[in-house]
């Protein structure tokens, strides 16, 4: 399975049987058959395509993102059939409702989130021998944040609300990424995350990275019948899908990680990045090297979000089963 990426001008597509056709200047330039689709990314507004594409994606499982030409941001996101288990839904929309439930939750998953990251810095540590003083600040830091995660699951200190644990997140991240910034190279200019829109080459990875990874994670969702805007961790809140937001946090150091290498191995340079208005944004060659290394690199973090997704949805189904069959009509009612 492959990710289709559209990123030129003029390009148009048409249904062709089982296969996407691919057309430019009026010429047609090959075709794509749907069985080796499983993503496509549309990149500015140049692509051409009619309702019938995006029907014939979606009925094939096909994600298709849609990213703003300019900031390189999620624009929108056109998926397959829905799971459509309602039973799943009462049962997710009550755990939302349960705050006990969503601390428990919310505390194993800031505590997976730096598990992740202290394992990161310690390989950092293993390669860069010349970084070890600010890695090892790094490594503090998130250890130190970890241990009031083990006071607080001991007793030892007050019960550790959502405004405590997002303060706890926000302590180990900073670290965290004084320690990226450690090993990152000096001609990218990282010196802590900053977005909306991303002034440097590293953040634009890693916001472009992290866009990404929540679209494998709102498929998950998506596939599984899990509703990827009841998140536990992530309250609900207008237009986000927080039940995904909470999904890719144990995985944004992976994210972090991989972006390292692609810097560390000139796989990605500066020179792949232009500046709009402030704004730091990749090329085009950089996005098709991006996207490239994206799809071989995202395989077990699709694998990972699809398996815990699935695992949410068996946890709920008996408990929505159960109310589903309170608001059933009687078998006399009309429907």
């Amino acid at each position: 399975m492959a990710m289709l990426l559209l990123d030129r001008a003029g390009l148009e597509l048409s249904c062709d049987g089982d296969a996407i056709a691919l057309h430019e200047g009026g010429a047609r330039r090959g075709s794509v058959p749907l069985k080796l689709i499983e993503r496509c990314v549309i990149q500015g507004a140049s692509t051409r395509l009619d309702s019938g594409v995006l029907l014939k994606l979606a009925e094939a499982g096909v994600a298709t993102v849609l990213l703003s030409p300019r900031m390189q941001r999620r624009v929108a996101i056109v998926l397959g059939p829905a799971h459509n288990d309602a039973a799943l839904r009462l049962a997710q929309t009550q755990r939302v409702l349960d705050e006990a439930y969503c601390l428990r939750w919310s505390h194993e998953l800031v505590r997976s989130k730096l598990q992740h990251q202290r394992r990161m810095i310690l390989r950092w540590k293993a390669a860069r021998a010349d970084a070890r003083k600010p890695l090892t600040d790094a490594l503090r830091g998130v250890e130190q944040a970890l241990a009031l995660l083990d006071d607080a699951d001991a007793g030892a200190d007050a019960p550790p609300t959502l405004a405590r644990l997002r303060g706890i997140e926000g302590a180990a991240a900073r670290a965290h990424f004084g320690g990226l910034a450690a090993v990152l190279p000096p001609v990218l200019g990282f010196a802590g995350r900053n977005r909306r829109p991303p002034r440097d080459p590293a953040n634009a990875l890693l916001s472009l990275g992290y866009t990404m990874l929540h679209v494998e994670a709102v498929q998950a969702c998506h596939q599984a019948g899990v509703d990827p805007l009841l998140g536990y961790y992530h309250r609900p809140s207008f237009g986000r899908e927080s039940m995904a937001s909470d999904l890719i946090e144990p995985l944004r150091a992976q994210v972090d990680g991989w972006v390292w290498q692609l810097t560390r191995d000139r796989t990605l340079r500066a020179d792949h990045f232009g500046d709009d208005r402030g704004a730091c944004l990749l090329g085009k060659a950089g996005r098709s090297i991006f996207y490239a290394q994206w799809a071989l690199a995202s395989r077990p973090w699709r694998r990972w979000l699809r398996r815990v997704a699935a695992g949410i949805a068996r946890d709920l189904r008996g408990q929505g089963e159960q109310l589903l069959a309170r608001l059933a009509p009687e078998e006399d009612e009309e429907p």
